[in-house]
């Protein structure tokens, strides 16, 4: 079977104006061409209000939302709905990132709702799952993210997993400069993997694209990488500036 192609997403979280984002695409011409000719596809995440510029300037990367709601349309307020990205260009969203589940209180089928809806309409949903320190410690990994995983791609098809990316970050190593070794992480995604496999097959396991996430910079990514499991990487502080984004695509 082919090769997994690798995939570098930056999540902006709540950082870059209009004007930042707009100067950081400027600034990333030799980084697509540096991922093209690596085989490596790379995007990422801004804030909704630069999505327009974003999906306009940085042309041939992948150009996400952070979030998105399950719902058409309606008495939702603060949200966005799938044709409004959509009227954008915008294909691909984040559901269920630590920080929706932790200050938002998204719960396993509030984000399976979502990931169906995205993929419903022919999205691309990168489903976010992890543990806190908490149950890192009890040694309750495995269990608490194949609930997320279960409960979170429920309902769906295996034609509909083609349109799902999974994104595995530890809650204990995001933002905090710990990093799960690569040893773990390869252990846990590869568990995901297996969980994967019970629920759609092994075509499906085999193809399905999963990331690392957390603490991810330049001088760890190649390691981590080298992992057969692991095919890309969710990155947040180090994908905000183009130098930062583009070492990390020479060091993937």
């Amino acid at each position: 079977m082919p090769a997994r192609k690798k995939l570098l997403l930056g999540n902006w979280k709540m950082n870059h104006t209009i004007a930042e984002a707009s100067a950081f695409c400027d600034s990333i011409k030799d980084t697509k061409e540096l991922a093209k000719e690596r085989g490596i596809q790379i995007g990422v995440c801004p804030s909704f209000l630069s999505l327009q510029t974003v999906k306009r300037k940085a042309k041939g990367i992948v150009v996400g939302a952070q979030d998105v709601s399950a719902f058409e349309s309606g008495a939702y307020t603060g949200q966005v709905s799938i044709p409004m990205l959509q009227e954008l260009g915008i294909t691909w969203a984040l559901v269920g990132h630590s920080e929706r589940r932790e200050y938002n209180g998204e719960s396993n089928e509030v984000c399976n709702a979502k990931v169906k809806a995205l993929v419903s309409h022919g999205m691309t949903a990168v489903y976010c799952c992890g543990e806190s320190e908490e149950i890192y410690e009890k040694g309750e990994t495995n269990a608490w993210v194949e609930n997320q995983i279960r409960t979170g791609l429920k309902d769906l098809t295996k034609d509909d997993m083609k349109n799902v990316v999974i994104a595995y970050e530890p809650i204990w190593a995001i933002g905090t400069g710990k990093v799960a070794t690569p040893e773990i992480a390869e252990n846990v995604i590869g568990y995901i993997r297996t969980v994967i496999k019970s629920m759609f097959g092994k075509g499906v396991a085999n193809r399905i694209r999963i990331l690392y996430g957390g603490s991810v910079k330049p001088g760890n990514i190649h390691e981590i990488m080298l992992k057969p499991d692991i095919d890309g990487a969710l990155v947040g502080g180090a994908s905000l500036k183009a130098d930062s984004f583009r070492e990390l695509v020479a060091n993937l």
